[in-house]
C-alpha cells in the first residue's frame, strides 16, 4: 500500500484474529473469493518457529468492500469449522507511529457481555463519537472467548473524556458497560499478540489503571472487610469452606481486615455473593475481589 492511511475511510484491510492453528492462506482465498475483490492475504507467523500467530490480514482493492465483508462475515461460522469470523478494522491505531500522530486517548470497557465483539464495542461508541479510531475485545488466548473488558480508542480526547461519563451504564448487547480510564503499557502479550510483523497497522497495547481486580481471570482471593476483630483464622476459613477448596486464610491482626483464597475463581465469585453483608462475630462483612496492592 502506497503510504500509510490517515482515516479510516481509506483503510482497505481487514485484521481477521482466532484462527485455528491449521488455517493458511489458501483456506482464506477460498473463503473470501466469491467476493472477487480481494488483493492480497496474509497470515502472521512467528519469526522463530515459523508456526501461525493465529491471525492475518485481508486487503481488498477498496475500502467499500472491505466494509460488505466485514458487515456480512464476521461472527458468522468459518467454512467447515466450528469457530466463527473475527474481523475488525485493521486500522485500529492506524498512523500511531507517525510523528504527528499524538498521544493515544483510549478508555477501559468493562462488564461486556459475552457476545459482544470487536465491530460491535466499537460501533456503539461510533454512533455518537467520530473520532473512535477502533476497538478491542481482550480474549482468553486458549479458548478465545471474551474476558469480559476491552478498549475503544479514539483521536478527539475530548469525545473520550465526554464518553468517559455518557457511556458509563450504556448498554452494549445485554449489559450495561463500565467504563474507566485505560494506561499505554509500553510492550506486553497483548501487543506482541496483535501487532503485525511489519506493525504497517501498529496495535497499540493497553490495560486499565489497572485492571481492576474483579475482570483478572486469575484472581481468586476475597477481601474480607469490616471484620470483627474477635474472629480467628479458624472461624473465618470454617465461613468459606462451603464454598470450595481454600488454599489459605490471612487475617491482619487488630486491623479489621483479612484476605481467602480458593482454588478456583468460581468458589471465590460464589463466596462474595452469598456471603455479602453476612455477620461474622458481631459484624457484617463486606466482601470484595481482592486487589494485588491491597495484599
Amino acid at each position: 500500500m502506497a503510504g500509510v492511511p490517515t482515516t479510516l475511510e481509506e483503510v482497505r484491510t481487514l485484521w481477521i484474529g482466532d484462527l485455528q492453528y491449521w488455517v493458511d492462506e489458501s483456506y482464506l482465498t477460498q473463503c473470501f473469493a466469491h467476493t472477487g475483490e480481494v488483493v492480497s492475504i496474509k497470515i502472521i507467523r512467528n519469526k522463530l518457529t515459523g508456526h501461525p500467530e493465529g491471525y492475518g490480514f485481508v486487503e481488498f482493492l477498496s475500502h467499500a468492500a472491505a466494509e460488505r465483508v466485514l458487515h456480512s462475515y464476521n461472527g458468522t461460522p468459518m467454512p467447515g469449522t466450528d469457530h466463527n469470523f473475527r474481523l475488525n478494522w485493521a486500522s485500529f491505531g492506524v498512523g500511531d507511529r507517525r510523528p504527528d500522530a499524538g498521544p493515544d486517548h483510549s478508555i477501559f470497557v468493562g462488564d461486556l457481555a459475552p457476545d459482544v465483539t470487536d465491530y460491535l464495542l466499537q460501533e456503539t461508541f461510533r454512533a455518537n463519537y467520530p473520532s473512535v479510531r477502533g476497538a478491542k475485545v481482550v480474549t482468553d488466548p486458549n479458548t478465545g472467548r471474551s474476558k469480559g473488558y476491552g478498549f475503544v480508542k479514539f483521536a478527539d480526547e475530548n469525545e473520550r473524556n465526554r464518553a468517559m461519563t455518557e457511556m458509563n451504564g450504556v448498554y452494549c448487547s445485554t449489559r450495561p458497560m463500565r467504563i474507566s480510564a485505560a494506561t499505554p503499557k509500553k510492550t506486553t502479550a497483548f501487543q506482541q499478540q496483535y501487532a503485525p510483523a511489519k506493525a504497517m497497522y501498529p496495535v497499540p497495547a493497553y490495560t486499565a489503571a489497572p485492571v481492576p481486580p474483579e475482570y483478572d481471570m486469575n484472581n481468586t482471593t476475597v477481601y474480607v472487610g469490616n471484620l470483627d476483630l474477635n474472629v480467628t483464622e479458624e472461624e473465618l476459613k470454617q465461613a468459606f469452606m462451603q464454598f470450595g477448596d481454600i488454599v489459605s486464610v490471612k487475617l491482619h491482626a487488630g486491623k479489621g481486615f483479612g484476605f481467602v483464597q480458593f482454588g478456583t475463581r468460581a468458589s471465590a465469585e460464589e463466596s462474595i455473593q452469598k456471603l455479602q453483608g453476612k455477620v461474622l462475630g458481631q459484624q457484617a462483612v463486606q466482601l470484595s475481589w481482592a486487589s494485588t496492592a491491597r495484599q
